[in-house]
């Protein structure tokens, strides 16, 4: 770790300077370009979560069936993860993310003229292909952009998300009221907005630089070397699993209609923009990234356990779901803020080397949760998801002394 301190202070001096000169709201043109295709992007996840049910019915589908939806998704932008920096370094952040809207776009509606689980299963896959191009890039491109410095510009990209999640599931659960293709078609609308939007406003070349030095396959897995992003990838891996049992397998016992399930993740997604934005920073500043992400991982397991222990009770599942977006909300925004200090290597490298990993416990979680609840009961996923979560807080604690120099580059000390 001889590289560590001169990659701290140097990040230390930037992110205070900028922090300090550069107001949140701001910014070049550039970013609000990307922050706005950034919320479309995410409509995509919520848009498709409320009609996970009507889906195992008119496809004649099992839940596990159904959350291979995810799965599949999640799998493929795992791997994708992988080559996102490869790919941005010889074409450009523009183009980037516009190869990724267009990928996202073209299989999102495929997926809605499809008439079969398993070709909707893969069609999801090349979704995923076109969302990791443009999140890990996403990401890159508002820190890089961004005038106001790290921590004010990874806020703004989780307001982006919870933006995008949160109005995504209401418009899914009215467009999926008519019929479940409808999300899948609206979602490809919405990505040729984005297109329009980035094609006008985004820099051109001379501006939007590609980068000096071109990345390879092998520089994710170089980056995992360093104790400490490694250690964050693993934790979120198995945090995801909590997450994603949430968000795929909840709506299959909430009992609710397309509507209804639109209004919960609504709240989900409004809690979770609101705290990621406002309240993050503050738990940040007051007991530090380590010590507060771990708080929102042991409140996040003790809520799956709730739900786990009264499954048949539709009010808790309900309000525990629009509760666990606060608790997400903050841990996303720390996670993420904590990955782009942790290691002296480029941050698309490092989002690249973190998001593969994450979105591995991401694409298990899915279908074991489906898996879980038809072999033993409806319980069993979010006891299982509680667990997974709870060994991550432990996980982190195992390895704190590895990582305990995010905070004293994200305090300026």
């Amino acid at each position: 770790m001889s590289s560590k301190p001169q990659s701290i202070a140097s990040t230390s001096a930037n992110t205070s300077k900028s922090d300090s000169q550069g107001s949140l709201l701001k910014q070049p043109k550039a970013v609000w370009a990307v922050f706005f295709a950034s919320i479309i992007a995410f409509m995509g996840l919520g848009l498709v979560d409320p009609i996970l049910p009507a889906i195992a019915v008119q496809l004649h589908a099992t839940q596990s069936q159904v959350t291979l939806l995810f799965t599949s998704y999640n799998a493929v932008m795992a791997v994708a993860m992988l080559i996102t920096g490869m790919i941005s370094s010889r074409l450009g952040i523009k183009w980037t993310l516009l190869s990724g809207i267009v990928i996202i776009a073209v299989f999102s509606a495929l997926g809605g003229l499809s008439n079969g689980i398993w070709s909707l299963v893969s069609l999801r896959g090349g979704w995923g292909l076109g969302n990791a191009l443009f999140v890990a890039t996403a990401l890159a491109a508002i820190v890089s952009l961004s005038n106001s410095g790290t921590a004010k510009a990874i806020i703004l990209y989780e307001a982006a998300i919870g933006l995008g999640i949160s109005v995504g599931p209401l418009l899914g659960g009215w467009l999926g009221a008519m019929s479940w293709r409808g999300p899948f078609l609206g979602v490809a609308t919405l990505m040729v907005v984005a297109f329009i939007g980035l094609i006008l406003l985004m820099p051109k070349a001379s501006q939007d630089q590609k980068s000096q030095t071109k990345t390879s396959l092998a520089d994710p897995f170089r980056a995992l070397k360093h104790r400490s992003l490694l250690v964050f990838g693993i934790a979120a891996a198995l945090y995801n699993f909590g997450f994603f049992t949430l968000l795929a397998y909840a709506p299959f016992v909430m009992g609710l209609d397309e509507h209804g399930l639109g209004f919960v993740f609504l709240g989900w997604g409004v809690l979770l923009a609101i705290t990621s934005v406002f309240m993050a920073p503050k738990l940040q500043q007051k007991f530090g990234t380590i010590k507060s992400m771990c708080a929102m991982l042991i409140m996040f397991g003790i809520l799956l356990f709730v739900m786990g222990t009264w499954t048949s009770t539709q009010m808790v599942i309900i309000i525990c779901v629009i509760a666990a977006g606060a608790l997400l909300g903050n841990n996303n925004t720390l996670i993420t803020t904590a990955v782009m200090n942790a290691a002296p290597v480029q941050r698309s490298t490092a989002s690249a080397a973190y998001s593969f990993l994450r979105f591995i416990g991401g694409a298990i979680a899915p279908y074991m949760a489906g898996k879980l609840s038809e072999i033993y009961n409806p319980s069993v996923p979010f006891i299982v998801g509680g667990c997974f979560v709870l060994i991550s807080v432990i996980f982190i604690l195992i390895n704190k002394k590895h990582i305990n120099h995010v905070d004293e580059v994200e305090l300026g000390h």
